[in-house]
């Protein structure tokens, strides 16, 4: 079992995807436009512009990336660069510089030319970048420079757990995942974890959430500890059923 404690939150918005770094943590923020502002009853953002926040774990912002990304659900951070992936068109991977500037956009693997699919989550681990693909329904590995797709970890299959979100990796090596049930409120969501071992695909152990916990989106791994954030939106719920919307928080195992 797993329970969580919130550490601070993130800037105003959607936090939806996480990457944890020596300069502290990196929070991508998720923005709804067009079809998907309209079906969660959404005002027009003012800038389709979705940014990257590098926070301290005081929860103090030193440095904003801004990227084209789309709906992001994902992020990762490695080789210089913020890595968004979008799960709205025009889909796909934005690698960004550190000043903001786009260095290429390239759908996930094995998919259309122009829409590789969604994604909800994303991690960069030993020179390779991770995306958990929903089309695929898999965690699939990808050389960022030839994006050559090398690798894939089938998503965890079990009746209770449909929604999968972001991934991270222990120090073992071993790749964790956010999963859930599919419900329509706060109250009746039963989050968890799945722990894979990323050589083989096979599912090491799940964890369950204690009642009350927050609603967990995004997934980093820092000192030995979980951190997660709550985006504040969950399809199928009212806008912030979540009594956690927009905190970052800490997984704690009991």
């Amino acid at each position: 079992m797993a329970k969580t404690k919130k550490l601070f939150k993130a800037p105003p918005g959607f936090p939806n995807g996480l990457a944890a770094t020596p300069e502290g943590l990196w929070v991508a923020e998720q923005k709804l436009s067009g079809r998907q502002a309209a079906d969660y009853r959404l005002p027009e953002p003012r800038s389709l512009t979705e940014e990257a926040w590098l926070m301290d774990w005081n929860g103090k912002v030193v440095k904003t990336v801004t990227t084209p990304s789309r709906n992001t659900s994902g992020m990762a951070v490695g080789d210089g660069c913020v890595w968004m992936v979008a799960n709205a068109p025009p889909q796909g991977v934005f690698q960004v510089d550190m000043n903001s500037k786009l260095l290429s956009h390239r759908q996930i693997p094995l998919g259309e030319k122009d829409n590789g699919g969604g994604c909800h989550g994303a991690q960069w681990h030993e020179g390779k970048l991770w995306i958990a693909a929903l089309r695929l329904r898999g965690n699939i590995r990808v050389d960022p420079k030839t994006w050559t797709p090398e690798f894939i970890v089938p998503f965890y299959q079990a009746p209770d757990r449909v929604r999968y979100h972001d991934i991270t990796f222990d120090k073992d090596g071993t790749m964790w995942q956010i999963v859930g049930n599919d419900c329509k409120t706060y109250k009746d969501y039963r989050p968890g974890l799945v722990r894979y071992d990323a050589t083989s695909g096979r599912v090491i152990e799940t964890v369950d959430f204690v009642s009350g916990s927050c609603d967990p989106h995004g997934l980093a791994m820092w000192d030995g500890k979980l951190i997660s954030c709550d985006a504040g939106i969950h399809p199928g719920w009212a806008n912030y059923d979540s009594p956690t919307a927009g905190w970052v928080f800490q997984i704690e195992f009991v």
